[in-house]
């Protein structure tokens, strides 16, 4: 019997493939630390990374990742329309909720599972299950099946937004930034344009909001066809040819099944916690204290046991969390993250209530897509600079002070200074995604053994969504809060004073936020003045309750500003090594004779 530091020692010293066999002087990258690299540049086959091979699989990762963030996307802004038509169904918030739980939980679990086996049927098998679930939401007669239908999205989407270890394993190291930027190119679609695409679904087209599922099978369907045509990554059997115990079987037994459970059981409840807290269920009910509450013991009896259980292969090597620059890394990329997450929620309720009075879908879908291509815009030329620049900490260090400084002044915000408002967003969001694809690639390039960058990738965006969903909640119940104190002190006073009767405060506050000429006629005493009076006094009630929160966003830039001192500078690490690549193989049996096609 062997254990997992037997069989990754095993692995390391196998026999090298026959494209790079003089590899046995340390690289770069292992005299600083390193290891786990297959081979490097100079030892691939010319016209490797021209081959349609390579090109295919970065073609399948980058239509996944619009998927993936499609899937999300294209939905959040228009729930309530959806609500609307199947149902309508208190239920109907699930359906963004286990889309994101049902990933997050998978994140961690899928990247150990895929170093193991191998990647590529995980990857096929997670194309096949967005098809599904794309169809099963397309058709979608009732809000329970769509939220089934997004449970099935998002395992698939696990798969799809493991892209940073994909991409980080194919790519030599010092060009994992660039490719990362690369790939976020097909999320200007997916996500930073989310908002317009979907309402455009809504105010052009009679296939109203289904379509924007069609649109995801399609997406699905060329990226599952891409994975099975041109990924061949290491197979299992390739992986452990050198193990003493290289079966399927032994690894499949002792795989760390409760370790999976307690981290899936723990992990679910802690972010359904988190989520419905403000939204589906008040702060202070049982329904959202117990989950959180549970959860966190859960998880806390997770860690114990990976700790101190006599495990052979671990779910999560503990020893990461001793990697203080793969720590912070992953701290930073949630802190940022959850800009994007929390802000795609809170900004196009600003818009909608300060900037588009006339109601019009195409100019709120527009405005309300400022988050996305902010972020979008910074990760990709963050990602285009970040090796020339060097001195990564640095970078990360300007860029959320910066960005943080912008998201902050954003407070300033009023219902007649929109043109300052978008400028300041923008510019705030385009600085943290900067720090986000740094952060990113750091979660792969700071792995000491590179076999283990799927575990250390997936655990990274784990983290990520766990940090994320703690900022939504944050950021929310800070809204929600302010909300409810600002409306109440300011616009019944002011409808008053204009002359509504006290008795129409109520009916007149259902009309605002229904924002009709139907609604606002049934309140009585109404008039044009007293509409004008209230409209206003609720945008600046509105924008009294956006101030704080922007300002709230202090606290945690200022908390990420401290950690970036901790940022690693990775110019030691931007090498030509490659920790994987690609085959054609026939089968397993075939490779192992030497008899599979090469690239």
């Amino acid at each position: 019997m062997v254990d997992s530091k037997s069989s990754i020692e095993a692995h390391h010293n196998e026999a090298p493939s026959d494209h790079h066999d003089d590899l046995s002087k340390p690289t770069m990258a292992e005299e600083d630390g390193a290891i786990g690299y297959e081979t490097d540049v100079d030892h691939l086959p010319p016209g490797y990374f021209r081959s349609k091979f390579f090109l295919g699989s970065m073609f399948a990762t980058g239509m996944g990742l619009w998927a993936a963030t499609a899937a999300f996307g294209y939905a959040a802004p228009i729930l309530t329309i959806i609500n609307n038509d199947i149902g309508p169904d208190p239920r109907y918030t699930w359906i963004s909720l286990v889309y994101n739980a049902s990933m997050a939980v998978i994140l961690a679990p899928l990247g150990r599972l895929t170093d193991i086996f191998g990647r590529r049927y995980w990857f096929i098998g997670g194309g096949v299950i967005g098809v599904i679930g794309s169809i099963v939401c397309a058709v979608s007669n009732s809000v329970p099946m769509l939220i089934g239908g997004n449970v099935l999205l998002g395992v698939a989407s696990a798969t799809q937004m493991s892209f940073h270890f994909v991409m980080g394993e194919l790519v030599p190291t010092k060009y994992r930034y660039l490719g990362n930027a690369l790939l976020y190119l097909f999320c200007i679609p997916g996500s930073g344009l989310s908002p317009s695409i979907a309402y455009a679904f809504i105010s052009r087209y009679s296939v109203g909001w289904r379509g924007i599922y069609w649109l995801l099978l399609a997406i699905n369907a060329v990226a599952l066809l891409c994975w099975v045509l041109f990924y061949f990554p290491p197979s299992f059997h390739k992986k452990h040819r050198n193990d003493e115990h290289a079966t399927v079987g032994y690894w499949l037994k002792h795989f760390d099944w409760l370790g999976f459970l307690l981290f899936a059981g723990g992990f679910v409840s802690f972010l359904l916690g988190l989520s419905w807290g403000g939204v589906v269920y008040a702060w202070e009910s049982a329904a959202t204290i117990a989950p959180i509450v549970v959860g966190f013991v859960v998880l806390v009896i997770f860690v114990l046991y990976e700790m101190y259980a006599p495990l052979k292969e671990p779910l999560i090597p503990m020893h990461l969390f001793r990697n203080g620059p793969w720590v912070v890394a992953c701290v930073l990329l949630g802190l940022g993250a959850g800009v994007y997450y929390a802000f795609a929620i809170i900004w196009p309720m600003q818009v909608a209530v300060l900037y588009n009075d006339g109601g019009d879908l195409t100019y709120l879908g527009g405005v309300s897509s400022l988050i996305g291509v902010g972020i979008i815009s910074g990760q990709i030329i963050g990602g285009s600079l970040a090796m020339k620049l060097g001195k990564t900490r640095y970078q990360c260090m300007t860029v959320f002070t910066v960005g943080g400084a912008f998201l902050g002044a954003a407070a300033v915000g009023t219902p007649d200074n929109k043109g300052t408002v978008i400028a300041l967003v923008f510019l705030g969001c385009f600085w943290i995604g900067w720090n986000e694809t740094i952060c990113l690639a750091n979660a792969t390039i700071c792995v000491r053994d590179q076999r283990e960058i799927g575990v250390a990738g997936g655990l990274a965006s784990s983290i990520r969504s766990a940090i994320c969903a703690v900022l939504v909640a944050v950021y929310s119940t800070i809204l929600s809060n302010r909300l409810a104190t600002t409306v109440a002190e300011q616009v019944p006073s002011a409808v008053v004073d204009a002359g509504l009767p006290s008795g129409s405060v109520a009916d007149f506050l259902a009309a605002i936020a229904a924002g009709t000429a139907d609604a606002f006629a049934a309140v009585s005493g109404i008039t044009d003045e007293i509409i004008t009076v209230g409209t206003r006094a609720y945008k600046e009630a509105n924008a009294d309750a956006y101030e704080t929160v922007y300002l709230s966003t202090i606290a945690f830039s200022g908390l990420a500003i401290i950690l970036t001192f901790w940022a690693p500078n990775t110019e030691k690490y931007m090498t030509d090594n490659v920790a994987a690549t690609l085959r054609h193989e026939k089968t397993d049996s075939d490779e192992e004779k030497g008899a599979g096609k090469k690239l």
